[in-house]
């Protein structure tokens, strides 16, 4: 996989900035479907989004709890400066109001291993932990129809996945993790372990 200048280039699938213009995207993928998968995306493509809110997802190390979205899980988790988890994250349904910011609690000290849980997690082993089961939770139990669409449209061309952010390496702390990226892996049977 090779990255150029936001995009991760791939067999069928590219993962590109949303940022980018539109005829820069069309310019660099001729004839290609774009796909936007963000939160302000059009249905039925904004259920691929980690802040729709599916329901019934697992919370990772708190059995017998579960979220609306994942982006509610991953924040509801965080611990901050001033700030531990917060369990309201996980009941939200409005696609906004879920995210934890450093300006307002702090510095991140990492996820912690559960809402109850003794043990924080850094930011990497969080992504694997937390992050990845419940994305692929979601991809696996909500997003079938979603997939096979995708699968179509790469079956016949080029598919372009739109998302703020292009980060497919689980281990680059660097950048946000795209879950554009991830939907690729899984579409590729390349999920990271």
């Amino acid at each position: 996989m090779s990255y150029l200048g936001g995009m991760m280039r791939g067999m069928g699938i590219e993962v590109v900035s949303r940022r980018r213009s539109a005829t820069a995207v069309a310019a660099a993928f001729p004839g290609a479907a774009m796909v936007d998968v963000t939160s302000r995306a059009p249905q039925p493509w904004v259920r691929l989004s980690p802040f729709y809110p599916h329901g019934g997802i697992p919370v990772p190390f708190t059995p017998g709890v579960e979220a609306q979205s994942v982006e509610g899980v991953w924040q509801a988790l965080k611990v901050f400066d001033t700030a531990d988890v917060d369990p309201a994250k996980l009941t939200l349904t409005t696609m906004t109001g879920l995210k934890r910011t450093t300006r307002r609690f702090g510095a991140v000290h990492g996820h912690r291993a559960g809402l109850r849980g003794d043990t924080l997690l850094d930011y990497e082993t969080a992504r694997r932990r937390i992050y990845l089961p419940s994305y692929y939770w979601v991809l696996t139990h909500h997003a079938a129809a979603e997939l096979a669409e995708l699968r179509a449209l790469a079956d016949g061309g080029t598919v372009v996945l739109l998302d703020y952010t292009t980060n497919g390496d689980v281990t680059d702390l660097s950048t946000p993790l795209s879950h554009a990226a991830l939907i690729r892996h899984h579409l590729e049977d390349t999920w990271p372990g």
